[in-house]
C-alpha cells in the first residue's frame, strides 16, 4: 500500500491504518491577531512456495482516501492558520488532510487547515483570526472553528448562531500558547491534543457526519501515463487531464505567488511560495498535495477597512491539479456539504492524500490568477 503524503501512517497485518484593501486586523473584536488486538492463530505449516497476499486497507479516511486501522468520524479540527510573511514557516499544515487557502484583507491570504485522519500533531499554527466565509468553510467539514480573534460580523454568527468553537481570546485562551522565538501577534499555537481537550471541555459533539470523498483506485495512479490507467480509471471521461507540471497562482499581490511542481517520484505536488519550497516547521518537510484545486468565487469588499466577503455555495469555474496533469471543471456545492470538483456534471474522483483548495477572485478574470507550464 503506497503512502502518497510525508505524513506517518501505521500497518497491520488485517489492515493498514483537513484586497482587495490594506489592513488586517482594524476594528476586530480584541483580536490578538495576531486507544487488544485479536488474537491471531498461525497455521501450523505454510507451503514453502506460497505467495504473499496483498493486504488492502478496509476503511479508509473520509477527507484523503488513506488507509485507516478503523473507522473514523472523529470529528474535524478547522483551523484559521496565519499565512503573513512573519508567520511562515507555519507548523502542522503537513499533517492536514485538506487545506484551504483564501484572501484576506491587504491581499494577504489566510489558510484554514482540515485536521481529522491524524493525532500526535505536536504543533499547530500560527493561529489568527475568522471571518464568516472561513466559519462557513470549517463547518463545511463539521469541524470546530478554532481561532484567535475575529471579525464583528464573525463574532455576530457565532454568538447568535450558537457556533462550536475554539476562540483563544474567548473562553478558551488555556488550549493555545505563545511561541517565545517569534513576535505576537505571530505565534500562537496549539495542538491537536489540546484543541481535543477543549472541544471535551466544552462539550462539543466529538463525532460528526463528515462529507465523503470519492478516490481513485490506486492501481490507476501506479499505471498513470498508460493507456491500462485510463481503462482503470473511475471514469475515464473526467480523469483526462492535459499535462501540467507546474502550476503559479497569484491571489491578488503580484509580489505573493503560490506554486505547485509536481514530482513525478513521489506523485505529489510540491508547494512553493515565491519560488521557495513552503515547509512545515514541525519536521521541515516541503508541504506537498495530491491533488491542487483552484476555483474561482466572486468576492466584494464590505468597508473602508478593507474586510470582504468570498461567495462559497454558487459554484463557478475550477482546475484541478492530479498526477502531473490538469482537468478543467467547475466547482459546486449542495446544501449542508462541502465544495466539491466536477466536469460535465460528474465529480472526479481525488487521488488519495491531501489536498489543497486555492480559493481566487473571479475579477479580473479566473484564469488571469494561473498560469501553467511544462518546464
Amino acid at each position: 500500500m503506497m503512502n502518497r503524503n510525508k505524513s506517518v501512517w501505521r500497518t497491520s497485518i488485517i489492515s493498514i491504518t483537513a484586497v482587495l484593501m490594506l489592513s488586517a486586523c482594524g476594528g476586530e473584536k480584541k483580536e490578538a491577531e495576531p486507544i487488544v488486538p485479536p488474537e491471531v492463530q498461525a497455521p501450523i505449516e505454510s507451503p514453502k512456495d506460497e505467495q504473499p497476499v496483498e493486504q488492502t486497507a478496509e476503511f479508509t479516511a473520509p477527507l484523503t482516501g488513506m488507509p485507516l486501522e478503523e473507522v473514523s468520524n472523529r470529528r474535524p479540527l478547522a483551523v484559521m492558520v496565519n499565512n503573513a510573511p512573519a508567520a511562515r514557516p507555519q507548523s502542522g499544515l503537513s499533517q492536514a488532510d485538506i487545506v484551504y487557502e483564501v484572501l484576506a484583507e491587504g491581499g494577504i491570504t489566510r489558510l484554514i487547515g482540515i485536521f481529522q485522519s491524524q493525532t500526535d500533531i505536536e504543533k499547530i499554527g500560527p493561529i489568527r483570526s475568522i471571518r464568516p466565509y472561513l466559519i462557513d468553510i470549517g463547518e463545511s467539514y463539521g469541524g470546530v472553528l478554532v481561532h484567535a480573534g475575529g471579525s464583528p460580523e464573525a463574532y455576530s454568527i457565532i454568538k447568535k448562531q450558537g457556533k462550536q468553537d475554539l476562540d483563544e481570546i474567548g473562553s478558551a485562551g488555556a488550549y493555545f500558547w505563545r511561541d517565545k522565538d517569534r513576535k505576537a501577534p505571530h505565534n500562537l499555537y496549539s495542538s491537536d491534543e489540546k484543541l481535543r481537550q477543549g472541544a471535551d471541555k466544552h462539550k462539543f459533539s466529538d463525532e460528526v457526519k463528515i462529507p465523503q470523498y470519492t478516490f481513485i483506485k490506486e492501481e490507476t495512479v501506479e499505471a498513470e501515463d498508460t493507456e491500462e490507467a485510463t481503462n482503470q480509471a473511475s471514469d475515464p471521461d473526467t480523469q483526462s487531464g492535459e499535462p501540467a507540471a507546474k502550476v503559479d497562482i497569484t491571489f491578488l499581490l503580484k509580489n505573493y505567488v503560490v506554486g505547485y511542481t509536481y514530482d513525478q517520484e513521489t506523485k505529489l505536488y510540491q508547494r512553493y511560495m515565491n519560488g521557495e519550497p513552503h515547509i512545515d516547521l514541525n519536521d521541515k518537510s516541503v508541504l506537498t498535495a495530491a491533488n491542487v484545486i483552484v476555483l474561482g468565487a466572486n468576492h466584494k469588499v464590505l468597508d473602508d477597512v478593507g474586510r470582504i466577503s468570498v461567495d462559497t455555495h454558487s459554484g463557478g469555474e475550477a482546475m484541478l491539479f492530479q498526477q502531473g496533469k490538469v482537468i478543467r471543471g467547475q466547482w459546486v456545492r449542495s446544501s449542508g456539504d462541502a465544495i466539491r470538483f466536477v466536469k460535465d456534471g460528474k465529480e472526479v474522483p481525488l487521488v488519495a492524500g491531501t489536498t489543497y483548495f486555492n480559493i481566487v477572485p473571479n475579477s479580473p478574470g479566473f484564469e488571469t490568477h494561473v498560469t501553467i507550464s511544462n518546464p
